[in-house]
Parts: C-alpha cells; sequence; structure tokens
C-alpha cells in the first residue's frame, strides 16, 4: 500500500515501540487483576528463576559459588530462560506479577523478530500490521501473562528463523555478521528448550547444503555453530546430558502414555493442532487471513508487480510445513507445545489480511488502512474474553499465609522442609517452595505420600506438614493414608487451618515439642549405605531409596557437609580407609561431580583389585562427566583383570559413543544382556515383595 511506500525508518520502530508498549499495559492491567497463586509448571518455573538468580548473586539468600553450582540448577531444561527471568526477578521483584515483567522482555523480542521478518517478507506496513495481529492473538496474549517457557521460546525461535533467513539469501546473504547473528539466535533458541530443535533442525539442515552447494565465506561461516556450540551449549549439555535424557524421555513419552495422547501416526494426532488453531489465532484473524490468502492466489495471475520477496515466503512456507510436521511427530501433545510456530502463522495469515487492504486500496483507496486496523482490534475480543476467563479460573487459595505460618518467606528463620500430601493448582510443593524462598527465605516444600512406605518416615521425622480437608487433587491413594495417619498419630498439633475459596481448607500441623526426632539422623546412617555399592546393583537400590526419600523429607541436604567433612578427615589420616572413598564417591555421585567421583572409584580400585565394581562405577560416571573415551578405557581394563559381564557391556557403549562404532556388534549382544544382570539384581526377593 501507499503507506507502505513513504513510512520512514524512524517512524516504524516509533509505530513498534508503540505495539509493545500498549501490549505491555494490557498486560500489567491483567496481572492487577488477578489474585491468584502459581500453580505447578509455573511455580516450578518460578523457582527455577529464583534459583538462578540466588545463584548470580542478585537474590536475596544467594551469592556466586562457581559455575558447576551453577549448571546444577539447570538438570533438565537448559538454563538461558532462567537466567533472564532470576536477572528481571531481582530488579523488578519476586512477586509472581513482578516477575511476569521478563515476560513482556520476551515479548519485546518476539515483536522486533516478526517485524524483521515481517520486513523481508512484504516491507514495513505489512510487518506492523503482523506484529498488530501477533499481539492480538489470543495464543500468544495468554503466554504474555503465564509464567511458562513458550514466550521465551517462540521469541527466540522466531528470531532464528529469521536471522537464518537471512543469512541463506542467495542474493545479499552469507556475510559474516549475519552468520554470527544466526548462529547466536539459534543457540539461543536451544538454551532455552530442547524442543527448539522440532522448529531449528529443517532449516539447519537447509541452510547447510546453501552453504556446501555456494561455498566461499559461507564454508568458513560453518564453523561457527560447532564452536560456539560447544563454547555456549557444551559445559551444560556435558554436565547434565544424563539427566536431560531422562528429562526429555519423561516429558514426552512417558507424559503422552500417561494422558493417553494419541499415536504419532493416527488422524487424530494429524489433526490435534489444527483443530486448536481457531481458538489459539481467533475466528476473525483465521478467517480473514485464510479468504485473503485465497484472494491472492486468484489475483496473482492479474499483478504484474508485487513487493513480496519470493525467497523469504519460500523459506517462511518450507520451514513452518516442516517444523508443523516434526512438532506434530512428537507423541506428547499440549496446547503450548505449538507455540514457537505461531508467530510463522501469523506472517501466512498477515499476508491475506494485506491483499484485503490491497483490494480495498483499488476500490477505496481512502478507507483501506482504518478498516484494516478496525479489523485487527475485532480480534481483540476474543483473546480478551479469554483473558478473562483465565482470571476466574486461576487457582485461589491460602498458601501464602500457609507458608508465613511455618516461617517461610524469612530470611531470619532457620531452613526447613514442609512435608505437603496434597496436590492441587492452588497448594502444591512447587507454589510452599516458591513463597517459602521469597525475600531470601529457606523453606522448602516436599511431595510424599506416594507410597505407604513414607507413613512411618514421616511420623518418625517429619517436623511441617500441610494437609488438605477435602479435595486432595492429584495424588495416589497411599496419601489419604498419609494424611490419617498425621491426623491420628498424636505426634503433630495443628498449628493454623485455612479455608479454601472453593470449599474444603488446608492446614498446617507441626510436630508436638513432647514428641521430638528420636531416630538417628540420617548422616549417621550414609557411611553405611555408601559402602553397600560395593556389592554392585544390589547395594544401590538401598542406597537410592534411602537418599530419595531423605532429600524428600529434608530438602537442604543438609547432612552432606558434615558427612564429607568426617570423611575427608578419616582419610587425612589413612588414605587407604576404604569406607571413606566409599562415603566421598558416592558424595560426589549424588552431587553430581563426575571427575571428583572418578578419583575416588580409582582409589578404590587399587584397594579391591579384584572386585569390578569400582572400575565398573568409575566408567558410569566418566560416561555421565561426557569423557567416553576414558571409560572405555577404564572397562576394558578392568575386564582384563576381572572378566565381568557388565565391564564388557561399559566397554562397547563408551567406546561407541567415543566414535568406535567398530564395536557397535558388541555393544548390541553385550549391553542387553549387562541390563538383564542388573535387573535380576536389583528384583527383589519373593520373600521381600511379600513383605512391603
Amino acid at each position: 500500500m501507499r503507506g507502505d511506500r513513504v513510512m520512514k525508518r524512524w517512524q516504524f520502530w516509533c509505530w513498534l515501540a508503540c505495539i509493545w508498549c500498549v501490549a505491555t499495559i494490557v498486560d500489567r492491567c491483567w496481572w492487577s487483576l488477578q489474585v491468584g497463586v502459581p500453580a505447578w509448571d509455573q511455580a516450578d518455573y518460578l523457582n527455577s528463576a529464583l534459583d538462578h538468580g540466588r545463584a548470580l548473586g542478585l537474590l536475596p539468600g544467594g551469592a556466586w559459588q562457581g559455575w558447576n553450582n551453577l549448571l546444577d540448577l539447570s538438570p533438565k531444561i537448559p538454563p538461558l530462560a532462567s537466567l533472564v527471568n532470576g536477572t528481571v526477578m531481582a530488579m523488578a521483584g519476586d512477586q509472581p506479577a513482578e516477575a511476569a515483567w521478563s515476560l513482556s522482555l520476551w515479548h519485546g523480542v518476539l515483536l522486533c523478530s516478526v517485524a524483521g521478518w515481517g520486513q523481508r517478507l512484504h516491507g514495513r506496513g505489512f510487518a506492523l500490521l503482523a506484529c498488530g495481529l501477533t499481539a492480538l492473538a489470543p495464543a500468544l496474549l495468554e503466554l504474555r501473562t503465564d509464567y511458562v517457557l513458550e514466550m521465551p521460546l517462540a521469541a527466540c525461535c522466531t528470531l532464528a528463523l529469521w536471522r537464518l533467513d537471512v543469512w541463506c539469501d542467495p542474493d545479499h546473504g552469507g556475510r559474516w555478521h549475519q552468520a554470527w547473528f544466526a548462529t547466536l539466535a539459534a543457540l539461543a533458541a536451544v538454551l532455552v528448550k530442547q524442543s527448539a530443535l522440532l522448529v531449528l533442525t529443517p532449516a539447519g539442515f537447509w541452510a547447510l547444503w546453501i552453504a556446501l552447494r555456494c561455498g566461499g565465506k559461507r564454508h568458513q561461516q560453518l564453523v561457527l555453530l560447532p564452536a560456539l556450540g560447544g563454547l555456549l551449549i557444551g559445559p551444560w549439555l556435558r554436565h547434565n546430558w544424563v539427566t536431560s535424557l531422562g528429562g526429555t524421555n519423561r516429558a514426552v513419552f512417558e507424559s503422552a502414555a500417561r494422558e493417553g495422547d494419541p499415536g504419532v501416526l493416527s488422524v487424530e494426532s494429524w489433526i490435534w493442532y489444527l483443530r486448536l488453531l481457531p481458538e489459539q489465532l481467533g475466528a476473525i484473524l483465521l478467517a480473514i487471513g485464510v479468504s485473503g490468502l485465497l484472494l491472492c492466489w486468484l489475483q496473482r495471475r492479474e499483478s504484474k508487480t508485487s513487493q513480496d520477496q519470493p525467497w523469504a515466503w519460500r523459506w517462511l512456507l518450507i520451514n513452518l510445513i516442516s517444523a508443523w510436521v516434526l512438532t506434530t511427530l512428537s507423541p506428547n501433545k499440549g496446547d503450548r507445545y505449538i507455540a514457537p510456530l505461531l508467530p510463522m502463522l501469523v506472517l501466512l495469515l498477515t499476508r491475506g489480511w494485506w491483499q484485503w487492504g490491497l483490494w480495498l486500496q483499488q476500490r477505496r483507496p481512502i478507507s483501506a488502512v482504518p478498516l484494516l486496523v478496525v479489523g485487527s482490534l475485532a480480534s481483540l475480543p476474543a483473546g480478551w474474553s479469554q483473558q478473562l476467563t483465565r482470571l476466574k479460573s486461576r487457582p485461589v487459595g491460602p498458601v501464602e499465609a500457609l507458608v508465613q505460618a511455618a516461617g517461610g518467606g524469612d530470611p531470619a528463620v532457620a531452613k526447613r522442609t514442609v512435608i505437603v500430601v496434597p496436590s492441587t493448582s492452588d497448594l502444591n510443593q512447587h507454589n510452599v517452595s516458591f513463597y517459602g524462598r521469597r525475600q531470601g527465605g529457606q523453606l522448602v516444600g516436599r511431595q510424599l505420600g506416594g507410597s505407604r512406605q513414607h507413613v512411618r518416615p514421616v511420623l518418625e521425622r517429619a517436623e511441617w506438614v500441610l494437609l488438605a480437608e477435602g479435595h486432595q487433587g492429584s495424588v495416589r491413594k497411599a496419601a489419604h493414608k498419609l494424611d490419617r495417619a498425621v491426623r491420628r498419630s498424636g505426634v503433630f498439633e495443628q498449628v493454623i487451618q485455612l479455608e479454601r475459596p472453593r470449599g474444603g481448607s488446608y492446614s498446617l500441623w507441626r510436630r508436638r515439642l513432647d514428641h521430638p526426632v528420636t531416630t538417628p539422623p540420617f548422616a549417621s546412617q550414609f557411611e553405611q549405605l555408601a559402602e553397600g555399592m560395593a556389592n554392585g546393583p544390589a547395594g544401590l537400590d538401598p542406597v537410592f531409596v534411602a537418599v530419595g526419600l531423605e532429600h524428600m523429607l529434608e530438602g537442604h541436604f543438609s547432612y552432606r557437609e558434615p558427612v564429607q567433612q568426617q570423611a575427608l578427615a578419616r582419610l587425612s589420616l589413612n588414605p587407604d580407609d576404604a569406607s571413606a572413598r566409599w562415603t566421598l564417591a558416592l558424595l560426589a555421585v549424588l552431587a553430581n561431580r563426575s571427575n571428583e567421583a572418578a578419583v575416588q572409584f580409582a582409589a578404590l580400585e587399587r584397594l579391591a583389585p579384584t572386585s569390578p565394581w569400582p572400575a565398573a562405577y568409575r566408567s558410569v560416571v566418566l560416561l555421565a562427566g561426557w569423557n567416553p573415551w576414558a571409560a572405555s578405557a577404564v572397562a576394558d581394563a578392568a575386564q582384563a583383570r576381572t572378566p565381568d559381564t557388565l565391564l564388557v557391556a561399559l566397554g562397547d557403549l563408551s567406546g561407541v559413543l567415543g566414535g568406535a562404532i567398530w564395536r557397535l556388534p558388541s555393544a548390541l549382544q553385550s549391553v542387553p544382556a549387562a541390563v538383564e544382570r542388573v535387573e535380576a539384581a536389583l528384583t527383589p526377593s519373593a520373600q521381600e515383595q511379600a513383605s512391603s
């Protein structure tokens, strides 16, 4: 349209700033109206931001303790979003509404990315229209006020695809600054969430093909991705690759099975996200956009000139379709998981809106722009209505008051752990921990009640317990048994009981002074548990059962420091103290310090040369620290001394992961045999099963 040709650069960016400011004002109005508390995922991500802000020394209760401690905080999901969110929290405040300023920041990145990409596709006027529709799309409007990772993920993926488009441009691409920008943007997206790979992988292969075909400087620029990837992602991935794989498996495959998601090749799976588009984008935005695209196709033969950039549109369409297919093929389905594709869909639909504007301009030139503005604003009621519905559905409960009654949110109160038996959107271990650690507080919530075996430890050792009267939430039957046991035991006394807005109540219970904890502290048991590792897999199960329960009962891991100091003191007197070595090795494993654990297991190999287990453990921790070559060498050397099927499997597996592909046939035989042996060792006997 005519205004697009005369719009100056500064005017464009001023209009873009206005769109962001208006959107942010709307978001702040929503936050001022909401009185709910963060639910499960939202509280979990708030906790992660709090953790990272503390680790950077920016929030009360924290201090810089080194890179390893920082990497410990993101075992499953990369840390970039939490680092940014924690920094914003330090500046804005740690109330949920204050912490949500980070979402406005990520939304600004998204709008800038859409604006830049839109300019490439069809000019500045088109880009502003796309930004306006992006701000109005109901799903993206919701994500601006939902403390999850999808807004930063959508922002970084859109930024990466736009910059890759610029770098891959056959006429104007291939410059060094473009390569740097595109690489950093792609790595930023992956550092927000691993699912960015579903969106970026097709674009990455296309960019690789273009670089190999064009040659020249592009060949040299290809080095940027592995070099910067190793620098930026490598430390986190090496530190957390095992837990990240485990978390991805639970989030993608186990969650899909648990939630009953459709099979990936079923018709229901292929239309799963399509059926959400009217609600996510709005019926008006979708209808005008689709009809406009049809009009554009019909009129293309009549139009002799066009502002459309063929390469940019080809890049958008192919990557949109490819990313849609990969996202659909992911087993786990969720409304939020399509969020990184929504900005591309909005850009595509904006072309339809623009075509209607061109059609109107040919017939009523004066009315084209006003009608486009009115049409876009017509999308607002759907999004705002959805936001108002969310206000009513937000969980509301007395979690903050309950936490304060237990001493949470007060840095002067000693470290405390509260056992949370119910699991509801308004009261769960995640939001208890968040409110308990605000303002430098040291109270954490832990979920127990999933097994009837939890009853006795809670009665013997727990200091604080939160119970529910009425609906218990998503808990197992064992939680109801724990609830009854706490109430009837006489060990705990009720401190406070607060009503829930939707019926029922929550109550806080404290251990009575006349029923002190009499069981030996966990630190006194740790040495014996660690020594059990010398028995191989059979000794591992009681170790991790006991440790896992302890981490629930005492969420601050306070046992570690005294146990470590005691073991080091004994080792200084006798370097051949095997018990101290086992203790330090287990502590290092629990703290995810693979190199420290490897040192202790190496010493235990020397002290017990006929046992295969120290070498097997050493190989495992070296592999966990992504040193497959050393892991393979250790397993092979031990196998030569003391032949064992597990050592053979570890040597083969580590060798394959280290690049020794010729060991793959052997690994296909040795690994299943080792797994079978380990499972047999971990299977409880009939007598043990009967007793449990």
